[in-house]
């Protein structure tokens, strides 16, 4: 055969496209041809490695002849399997028999190479030839392979020519017989179309491929039934021109996917990033400039940074004045946000001017470190303030569909646009904007999908109250509701993910307070309308908060935990909601029924209760602290909520000097137990600033966590002082809020001391460690991480001495205050806490990512700790389609596939093409 006809091009015509195959390419697109092609290209490579025998070898491979025979065979088994895909497929039986043919020669080849290298095995020039005969070998085999892959496309092309034949014939159609007809033979061969793209789907390698497959299979089975009903109604009512547009738009979809499905199928080489991947704006800003802050003094060019640092801190101060701006946004967090700006514009002065100063030194001052922490310190304020008001416009409007839905349906009939079902989108990009989760991407693709089908919602309505006794757009519009409904509880769904749990449960217990509130006031002012609506607000947000905790747990292995919070959540859903929600109603009812009266005491107290039951459901999540791993840690203790509401009173003769008609006397109090009693009694707004500080502490916290509690502690010395270190700090911090087993200053020191003891036994390991590194980069970040350790831990000693100031007011009573001291200590506990989890994955790399010499031990083991038991059976299953909802209908891929490297032996495979046999020449 001469190359141009080996060369030949595979050519079927379809609407969708052209099925094109060239020989010369060899790229492996799909599981079953690395799958089927390893054991070859390990036959190959083991016999290309053989040795002589030699005495002082303890072990020795298989004899020459028997690889050789065993590569033989496999050639073998090629070319009959080949034959046989030729022969049930006439279309491509030239090109199957020409591929077979070049497997059959160039396996003759390798035969007879390697049959002459078998009897002389330290023959360079043999093994040369036997190498390029390999290569030809494996090329010819790759390519029959990709070739009998291209049968599958070739066939999954063809269904998908024949359910677009049959989208022409239903567009075609005329009256209902024929739309029934063609209908049905419709549906089988979308279901035949189904299973060969699923079967496509599940062998590619490529993740995003395998993703854009699946969600347009899920689309072709979405869209069924709405493509039935929109052709109905138009063939009905022609007239109608929102029947027109449902109907074109069920028919697009179907298009859409079916292109989809083609494209993915035949592409070829690395996919590119879609339009809605990649991180939130606003979150890849603030991380960005938190990277370039980090300059070394050498490399400081003030003409070139300065301007540079100012616009991209202008442009994320921009973006957070939007945030800051929106209707949702609450004042307070409001003048927060505006606040912490102003800091970090502040801060970011400071540090160009340190900078400055230190502009060609070789060291880094301890003034310009304190300036960048002082920055990041800020940044981090903001981003948590921004996360925050994002998740007031999640509480806000994600509160059910109902309310959207009866509002598309009254635009419809007042013919107008539904504003409310748009805001819905708008949370929702707003919500990728702060997130850095690859999880946007599903709320990009959600939002889309809520845009599209409200629209046709809309129509929908319209062609009803053009047509109110149709039965047909009856059935068309609940069709379109239903699915409309999916895109909402998909939205919903993956908005929750990219928020954070915490923030939420925080966010919306004060919302529900604000709302308490408000029904009580407008119950004392007798205006059932208001009652109405602040309860029904209530009722709404304390749902959401059952729905979003339920997901929560899904996620978690069954346990006390688990229990715990399921249980709050069952005392609040079905006991606690029902009962307020009897109890406004009669409310209403009594006020608006003239001279009518309601139990005010009651209304009060179901409120209230109302309030504390969420509050008890948040308490109960954020106890996540694996108490096995951290015994005595919290106990069952909140967190977060009631920071500072036990022991409001203390004794005033503790101590404080009392001097009637003189200033105020300020001296410390030393008492063993005083010094924690007080740190109780602090003002109202130190206890605040206290508070935010111990949330971003609880945050790094919980971080250290994550890294930590997923490894096996038994052989890893390493995580253990980390935990250690961990459980330290939280009593430190604890003190700090008036609670926890530290009662005086001299116990802060001592815990200072002990973490001391663990920073200096986790530097000497983490330095073995680096010593068996042979990666300079690893090695330099792991020491680099160590001395933040080192500088931590000795600030942490500094600040471990907080004394709390007593100052005795005139009529002997007692003004509290110690913020700095708190803080101080606070924020040197968040600081080593970083350092810490930073060490802990420096250290697992510098383990486990690099081969050691012969002979040499590692420092520590990283192994993953045992799971927990799980059940056998998980009434949540997710089906074939990768999408969330259990079934075809829900249109939307919930976590993207995960590419699996390729084997060894398909790498050796690419050495072959680098020209291993002038390695033997």
């Amino acid at each position: 055969m001469t190359m141009q006809s080996r060369t030949s091009t595979i050519t079927s015509t379809t609407t969708s496209g052209h099925l094109k195959w060239d020989p010369k390419n060899l790229e492996i697109r799909t599981k079953s041809v690395e799958r089927t092609l390893e054991p070859l290209v390990t036959q190959v490579t083991t016999l290309i490695n053989f040795r002589a025998p030699s005495n002082r070898r303890k072990g020795r491979s298989k004899r020459a002849m028997v690889l050789v025979a065993a590569v033989q065979q496999a050639t073998e088994d090629f070319i009959r399997k080949g034959q046989e895909i030729a022969d049930e497929n006439p279309d491509v039986r030239a090109e199957m028999l020409t591929a077979i043919e070049d497997v059959r020669r160039t396996g003759d080849d390798m035969y007879a190479a390697s049959s002459e290298f078998a009897g002389e095995p330290c023959s360079a020039s043999r093994r040369a030839t036997m190498v390029r005969a390999a290569r030809a070998l494996l090329s010819a085999v790759t390519r029959l392979l990709i070739l009998a892959d291209m049968v599958d496309v070739y066939l999954l092309l063809r269904s998908l020519r024949i359910v677009e034949t049959d989208l022409e014939h239903l567009r075609e159609t005329s009256n209902q017989s024929d739309l029934t007809r063609c209908f049905e033979s419709y549906g089988d061969h979308t279901v035949e179309l189904n299973e060969r793209a699923c079967r496509r789907q599940v062998d590619l390698i490529d993740p995003r491929r395998r993703d854009e497959i699946a969600a347009a299979r899920a689309t072709l089975m979405r869209i069924n039934p709405m493509l039935l009903t929109a052709s109905k109604v138009y063939i009905r009512h022609p007239d109608l021109g929102s029947a027109v547009e449902n109907r074109d738009f069920a028919f697009q979809q179907v298009a859409d996917a079916i292109n989809i499905i083609s494209g993915a199928t035949q592409a070829t080489g690395s996919s590119e990033p879609l339009e809605y991947e990649g991180p939130g704006e606003l979150a890849a800003a603030l991380e960005e400039f938190e990277k370039k802050v980090l300059i070394d003094p050498h490399e400081y060019v003030e003409s070139r940074v300065r301007p540079f640092l100012e616009e991209r801190l202008e442009h994320i101060i921009s973006g957070a004045a939007l945030l800051a701006d929106s209707p949702c946004t609450r004042p307070d967090r409001r003048d927060r946000i505006v606040g912490q700006c102003q800091s970090v514009r502040q801060a970011l002065q400071d540090l160009l001017s340190e900078l400055g100063r230190s502009a060609g030194r070789p060291d880094r001052s301890q003034a310009l470190n304190e300036s960048v922490r002082s920055l990041l310190n800020g940044t981090d304020r903001l981003r948590h303030e921004l996360r925050q008001a994002v998740v007031d416009h999640v509480s806000d409007n994600y509160l059910g569909v109902e309310g959207p839905l009866d509002m598309i349906l009254s635009a419809a009939r007042e013919g107008k646009e539904a504003q409310h079902v748009t805001k819905l989108t708008e949370v929702g990009q707003l919500a990728c904007s702060m997130s850095s989760e690859d999880s946007v991407k599903l709320v990009r693709k959600a939002a889309g999908q809520v845009d599209l089908i409200s629209a046709e919602v809309l129509n929908a309505a319209r062609s009803l109250s053009l047509r109110p006794q149709s039965r047909v757009a009856q059935e068309n519009l609940e069709v379109f509701v239903g699915a409309w409904r999916d895109a909402i509880d998909l939205l919903t769904l993956a908005v929750d993910e990219i928020t954070n749990i915490e923030d939420f449960l925080a966010v919306s217990e004060g919302h529900i307070w604000e709302d308490v509130q408000m029904c009580l006031q407008a119950a004392s002012e007798s205006k059932p309308g208001e009652v109405h609506k602040s309860a029904h607000s209530i009722r709404g947000r304390s749902g959401r908060v059952c729905d979003v905790v339920v997901a929560e747990m899904a996620s978690y292995e069954p346990g006390p935990y688990v229990d715990r919070v399921n249980e709050a959540v069952t005392v609040l859903r079905d006991r606690v909601i029902p009962h307020f929600a009897d109890t406004t109603d009669n409310c209403v009812n009594s006020m608006s029924n003239r001279g009518g009266r309601y139990n005010e005491a009651e209304l009060r107290d179901v409120a209230n209760r109302v309030y504390e039951s969420v509050r008890d459901v948040r308490r109960a999540v954020v106890h996540r602290v694996d108490e096995s791993q951290f015994p005595g840690s919290y106990g069952s203790r909140d967190r977060l909520g009631g920071m500072f509401d036990t022991l409001r009173h203390a004794s005033t003769g503790s101590g404080a000097a009392q001097d009637h008609g003189q200033e105020n006397v300020i001296e410390e109090v030393d008492d063993e137990n005083n010094q924690r009693r007080l740190m109780a009694m602090l003002p109202a707004q130190e206890r605040e600033r206290i508070s935010e500080e111990i949330n971003h502490f609880i945050e790094e916290r919980q971080k250290l966590l994550r890294e930590t509690v997923k490894w096996d502690d038994s052989a890893n010395e390493i995580v253990v002082l980390a935990k250690q270190m961990c459980l330290i700090m939280m009593e430190m911090t604890d003190f700090t809020r008036g609670r926890g087993p530290l009662k005086s200053t001299m116990d802060v020191i001592k815990a200072a001391k002990r973490i001391s003891d663990c920073g200096q036994k986790l530097d000497k390991l983490a330095k073995a460690v680096a010593d068996e590194c042979p990666d300079s980069n690893t090695k330099n970040d792991l020491l680099a991480y160590l001395q933040r350790i080192t500088l931590y831990c000795h600030q942490l000693n500094i600040t471990s001495n907080v004394k709390v100031n007593v100052q005795s007011a005139a009529g002997g009573e007692l003004i509290v205050s110690g913020l700095d001291s708190a803080t101080s200590l606070i924020q040197a506990a968040k600081n080593l806490i970083i350092a810490v989890v930073l060490v802990v994955k420096a250290s697992y790399i510098a383990s486990t990512q690099y081969k050691r010499g012969p002979g040499q031990r590692a420092v520590v083991q990283w192994r993953m700790r045992a799971p927990g038991k799980k059940q056998l059976y998980s009434p949540a299953v997710q089906d074939d389609f990768g999408v969330i909802g259990g079934g075809p209908d829900g249109g939307l891929m919930r976590h993207g596939s995960h590419g699996q490297d390729a084997s060894q032996p398909l790498r050796e495979l690419a050495d072959f093409d680098q020209g291993q046999d002038e390695t033997f020449a």
